[in-house]
């Protein structure tokens, strides 16, 4: 089985966190962990916040505003960890500065949006990537080595969950519409995510759901058809902490991803004619593999990853965008 780079053979760069919330926090754990990169800025609006993480994971300078953070001459590339309602922005700011960009995802609010900042990016010749870590995991790696060797045959079914259980709060990002809230854009981005990388862009897709005492989707069900007989049954919410498994069957046999499958974890082979083996990848820390990308394909002087491209990112939003129109969901200024 072949291995996934490690992340500490990948080049150094100088990154500077757009805003201090959880994420950021884990993100920056990861690089100073488990890379070669330096964490040399941070940027929040809140002074005490900035200085709070800075202190928290040894990164010298803060900054007070993003403008600030992205004009600093120490800092490469810019991950942005802000609400999706921001993201638009906060790229196209670090773009307009000539940096290089990592972009929490979802990648945007909508396809347009995420239009807007690539095109910036083409022009401006800097590096962008949607932070969809799972793509980069080394079980992931495994699970395309397996199908692409057609150890299950011909997809027939993808199925993937992830659903957590929050108290409801309209002020929080996940049921704030002006925060681009909801089940989707927050958990479901994963299993939606997930089936493109396997099974590409769907011919049709349908969506049915439920919507939260704000109007963000607070619960969705989704299929993507393609071709003649492939599907994806995917699912997510905010109002039940579900399995978060994935399940991907063939004509020769299927292949279950356990919980979290969007995090690094193990999978079991199972074939038709007996056979049944493992992948083991055990642990939950695995940002430390996107940063790795992005500081490679900047030393190459490239602009989008080929694991991640820009049509990728485009595909998943453009997909999200027609489940939200299904489902009843509009954020305030689209």
């Amino acid at each position: 089985m072949a291995r996934t780079e490690d992340p500490r053979t990948a080049p150094s760069i100088r990154w500077g966190i757009l805003g201090a919330g959880g994420i950021a926090a884990a993100f920056a754990d990861a690089v100073r962990e488990h890379t070669r990169a330096q964490l040399v800025a941070v940027g929040s609006r809140n002074r005490d916040r900035a200085e709070r993480f800075a202190t928290a994971h040894g990164i010298p300078t803060t900054h007070v505003g993003y403008r600030q953070l992205v004009e600093d001459p120490q800092v490469d590339a810019i991950y942005v960890a802000t609400p999706h309602s921001e993201h638009r922005e906060h790229a196209l700011l670090a773009i307009r500065a000539g940096k290089h960009v990592l972009v929490e995802k979802s990648f945007t609010r909508n396809v347009g949006e995420a239009q807007e900042v690539f095109a910036a990016a083409r022009e401006a010749g800097v590096f962008v990537m949607e932070a969809m870590w799972t793509r980069f995991l080394p079980h992931v790696a495994a699970l395309h080595q397996v199908i692409d060797a057609g150890e299950i045959g011909e997809i027939v079914n993808l199925s993937a969950d992830h659903g957590q259980a929050f108290a409801f709060d309209p002020a929080s990002r996940l049921f704030a519409p002006e925060l681009a809230g909801g089940a989707l854009l927050d958990l479901g981005v994963y299993p939606v995510s997930f089936a493109h990388d396997f099974l590409g862009v769907p011919d049709a897709v349908h969506a049915v759901g439920a919507l939260t005492e704000t109007g963000v989707d607070g619960q969705v069900s989704i299929v993507l058809s393609y071709g003649e007989r492939a599907q994806a049954t995917l699912s997510t919410t905010l109002w039940s902490r579900t399995p978060t498994v994935a399940l991907i069957s063939g004509t020769e046999g299927n292949i279950q991803v356990a919980g979290s499958f969007y995090t690094p974890t193990s999978f079991r082979v199972q074939r038709n004619d007996g056979r049944v083996w493992s992948f083991d990848q055990p642990g939950s820390k695995g940002l430390q593999f996107e940063a790795a990308e992005v500081a490679r394909r900047v030393a190459a002087g490239e602009v989008e990853s080929p694991r991640l491209t820009w049509d990728d990112t485009l595909a998943v939003m453009s997909t999200m965008d027609e489940v939200r129109r299904q489902v009843g969901v509009t954020y305030p200024g689209e």
